[in-house]
């Protein structure tokens, strides 16, 4: 899925919400495991396993290895998130030591995946989990951090147009944003841009843009969540009322079949355009808009949208953006 937003990542990460702690997590998942592990889902009962035994994905990467199975930490995460589900020999190995190293009953975890197998058909992308922007939120605040940007950078968005590429693996190539705002204080003279990629991404392989008026700065990302945050430097400081014009953009590729781009907003105002453009060798079959209040509540709104046989697009406008979730989602089937 994809997924991005400026200041805020795919559903406005740093203002989503606070991450439980992790004692409340781990006596959570203890009390229901034997719960879960008889109804599932596969992705909650692994999680609540790992939180049972207490250990960091780290150590149950470095267990997996002595059974001699290799798994990234990413895979781990996204399986536990809901976001993957494991399905090659290879995986279904790892899941299997995962039986013993969690000290698990024998096909607990292998009966659920295939239960969920059943239940859903042919496999497909889901969408990002509000776990995975809970923690997406909490690595931004981290970059920011270290940039010492802060929170508030100084400007709002008077009106913004993204463009949105889907390559021929259907993947997520890249997107372009023209972007025009406006000072409220003064002596601003950047803006920082976050992209938040599909599960699966590679964030140190991705490519920042400065098209126009603007020149790129410092770059951070983290690995783990797809998180890229990116400086745009101004060519003037801008007074308090100015507004500003510039055009950047991100090139990703870097991981699977992407289901739908969201936008987060954590304030009122402004005009939102999105276009969703097409490879000609990867159609989708329907295309749809949808919002949602916040990361944690149900989507709405959802209607259908048609796709552009001359130029393979699609498109959303929102004359008046208000806070929450505005997005674009399609099916490849």
């Amino acid at each position: 899925m994809r997924h991005a937003t400026e200041h805020a990542g795919v559903a406005d990460i740093a203002n989503v919400a606070n991450v439980a702690n992790v004692a409340t997590v781990t006596d959570v998942a203890t009390a229901e495991l034997e719960s879960v592990l008889r109804g599932g889902p596969f992705h909650v009962a692994l999680r609540a396993a790992i939180a049972a035994r207490g250990l960091p994905l780290q150590r149950v990467q470095h267990h997996l290895s002595r059974y001699g199975v290799k798994v990234g930490v990413t895979s781990l995460s996204y399986w536990q998130q809901g976001a993957r589900r494991p399905q090659r020999p290879e995986s279904l190995r790892a899941v299997r030591a995962l039986e013993e190293i969690l000290q698990l009953p024998d096909e607990s975890l292998i009966r659920l995946l295939a239960e969920a197998d059943e239940q859903a058909g042919p496999e497909r992308p889901v969408g990002r989990s509000y776990r995975s922007v809970v923690e997406a939120s909490g690595v931004l605040e981290r970059l920011l951090t270290e940039l010492e940007v802060p929170l508030d950078g100084g400007v709002h968005t008077v009106g913004h147009h993204e463009r949105v590429r889907v390559g021929p693996r259907r993947e997520l190539l890249g997107r372009e944003s023209q972007h025009i705002v406006r000072a409220h204080k003064d002596g601003v003279d950047r803006y920082v841009a976050v992209h938040h990629g599909d599960p699966g991404c590679a964030p140190e392989r991705m490519a920042v843009r400065a098209l126009e008026n603007c020149r790129s700065g410092r770059v951070r990302w983290d690995h783990d969540t797809g998180v890229l945050v990116a400086e745009l430097l101004f060519d003037t400081r801008l007074h308090s009322g100015d507004t500003f014009l510039f055009r950047y953009g991100f090139d990703d590729g870097t991981a699977g079949a992407c289901t739908e781009y969201v936008r987060g907003f954590h304030s009122t105002g402004g005009q939102y355009a999105l276009q969703v453009r097409f490879d000609e060798r990867a159609l989708p079959a329907r295309c749809h808009r949808f919002t949602q209040p916040s990361a944690a509540a149900p989507r709405s709104g959802r209607q259908t949208l048609p796709l552009s046989g001359l130029h393979r697009s699609v498109h959303l406008v929102e004359p008046r953006v208000r806070t929450g979730i505005v997005g674009i989602g399609w099916d490849w089937e």
